[in-house]
């Protein structure tokens, strides 16, 4: 029997369900065609970019489902979506949602835990090296006619500092031993069983603060930043800074004097408060790396995460 003869649900008959990550609303990805398989119509309210509130209004008031990317769904805007079922993160943050609305609105809001660690861990390993050896600087340096140089840091025999140590720091920790670092860790609810090697180590937050000459910050956020100015303070001189977890765990202007005095040698993140970010002086301090939001953002990253949020979506939605 061939495909086209097969009784296949026609997609719409179950629904819409919006799709707005930039990974997949601007060239979809197969694994949606699993959503159409299965009754529902695609809608894509802003293709390629971050939806802002009169779009989602507009895009997702029709919609049973949801498979969000980062943009903010306040209560607000929850309230204005009432066919909304189900909304699945093809990520593990929730924090741009306001979580508490959607329970009591009753719609189930999903994650994709672990399916892009990889990624962001292989991003932040990147960026310890290219805040080690200032190769962005160095580049636009060349590019610019110019033959300048800084001299940098090897990584071997370091300490790498991490605040937070799940499945994302994990990862990190085992690729730094790797490359010859000594890791310590601080975590909430520690994996005590993880013990990669005698160089990594359990701590508690100011020794990992105090004794790291990197620190790399893989916690969810809470309501204070976790280097804010008196965690800074508590930083050797010359710290590298690493943020592939959410921009609102540093404080911007205590980070930037430190960043001006010396104490921070160089900040790396891949995350800010609003995408794209508005021009600010950290972003442009030329002690500052800044890549566009794309730890999860590889092939293998995208493909694990579209299949979680596809399936637990479909899952929420049958029952």
């Amino acid at each position: 029997m061939s495909m086209a003869s097969l009784n296949l649900t026609e997609p719409g008959r179950n629904g819409r369900i919006a799709v707005t990550p930039r990974s997949l609303s601007d060239g979809g990805h197969p694994a949606l065609q699993k959503l159409e398989r299965a009754g529902y119509e695609l809608v894509y309210p802003s293709p390629g970019a971050v939806p802002n509130e009169d779009q989602i209004r507009a895009g997702v008031s029709q919609c049973v489902g949801y498979l969000a990317g980062t943009e903010r769904l306040s209560g607000q805007v929850l309230e204005d979506l009432t066919r909304l079922k189900a909304i699945s993160r093809n990520g593990v943050g929730v924090d741009s949602i306001d979580v508490e609305a959607a329970e009591r609105l009753g719609i189930n809001v999903l994650t994709a835990p672990g399916a892009n660690s990889q990624g962001v861990a292989e991003l932040t390993i990147a960026l310890i090296l290219a805040g080690s050896r200032s190769i962005p600087w160095h580049d636009a340096q060349l590019k610019s006619g110019q033959w300048n140089r800084r001299p940098g840091n090897e990584v071997s025999g370091k300490v790498l500092g991490l605040i937070g140590c799940g499945q994302i720091g994990r990862r990190v920790a085992t690729m730094a031993l790797g490359l010859g670092m000594k890791v310590i860790a601080f975590d909430e609810y520690p994996v005590t069983s993880f013990a990669p090697s005698p160089d990594f180590s359990w701590a508690p937050r100011e020794r990992v603060l105090s004794s790291s000459h990197v620190i790399s910050l893989h916690t969810p956020p809470s309501g204070q930043p976790v280097l804010g100015a008196a965690a800074i303070r508590l930083l050797q001189w010359g710290t590298g800074v690493i943020n592939t977890a959410r921009a609102s765990l540093i404080d911007d202007e205590a980070l930037l004097q430190a960043l001006d005095s010396g104490q921070v040698e160089y900040l790396a993140t891949d995350v800010f408060s609003s995408e794209p970010p508005a021009p600010s002086r950290l972003i442009t301090h030329p002690r500052v790396i800044t890549t566009p939001h794309i730890g999860g953002y590889t092939k293998e990253s995208v493909d694990r995460a579209t299949q979680a949020a596809v399936d637990n979506l479909l899952h929420a939605l049958a029952t």
